[in-house]
């Protein structure tokens, strides 16, 4: 039987009734395991207990997930206390992670918080509201939406000619999900624009550190994947990465 690749994906901390746990929501590994057809491992963010050198060798590439918390301002010298949630001890595995899979020559790719956390591991910085700029394009959704409401919440963004989406989607522009109030402040060195907002935000990005490829978008391809070739293309890719393809 031929093995699958192997799929990195970190955890979170998050509380399961008066318990600390380590958390991944399911759909973020099922829309990996089903349209990049790899197998998964979940990584702990115990930074303790813990190095993320002492794993990524045994992979085959690295997801950085979403999740309700933030990243914490001073990752990116903002003196502000910003708004939380923050885990960060999530944000010291993450840290360590994006240096060990570059060192490894793994592929890494990021969704939501995982998009802001390359970022910012990479020299980037974050801005916290981005709907301050422009009131007609809201990225998230408005107050009071439920929870599938916030998801249906989407807008337009223009894929950049040449680029890695554009060349696997093969048109101009996607219409996406958006659930994000913070987003690209400053783009780290290295990382090249493959799509924006409407106004101008950078909504994903991509490179080749190290030699292997590295791949993030802001919005959220893992939500109702099955019913979105869309969505489905990103975990193609991931799956072309895991397998040297890429």
């Amino acid at each position: 039987m031929s093995l699958r690749p192997v799929l990195g994906i970190i955890a979170c901390n998050r509380m399961v009734g008066t318990q600390l746990a380590q958390a991944v929501m399911n759909r973020y590994a099922t829309a990996a395991m089903r349209h990049a057809d790899c197998a998964a491992l979940i990584i702990p963010s115990l930074p303790d207990h813990m190095r993320a050198a002492e794993v990524v060798g045994r992979l085959d590439g690295v997801l950085l997930t979403g999740t309700p918390s933030n990243v914490a301002p001073a990752l990116y010298d903002d003196p502000g206390d910003g708004e939380g949630p923050f885990d960060p001890d999530r944000d010291r595995m993450m840290t360590e992670l994006v240096e060990a899979v570059i060192a490894a020559q793994r592929p890494l790719f990021g969704i939501c918080r995982g998009f802001q956390e390359i970022n910012v591991a990479l020299g980037g910085t974050l801005r916290r509201d981005t709907s301050a700029s422009d009131e007609l394009l809201l990225h998230h959704a408005p107050d009071g939406a439920s929870f599938d409401g916030m998801f249906d919440h989407h807008h337009p963004v223009e894929l950049v000619g040449g680029g890695l989406l554009a060349s696997a989607y093969g048109k101009p522009s996607l219409d996406v999900n958006s659930v994000h109030y913070q987003g690209v402040g400053t783009l780290a060195e290295g990382l090249k624009v493959e799509a924006r907002a409407p106004d101008g935000l950078v909504e994903a990005f991509s490179a080749r550190p190290n030699g292997a490829p590295l791949l993030a978008v802001q919005w959220h391809p893992e939500w109702a994947t099955d019913g979105d070739a869309d969505s489905q293309t990103y975990f193609h890719l991931l799956g072309r990465a895991l397998r040297g393809k890429l």
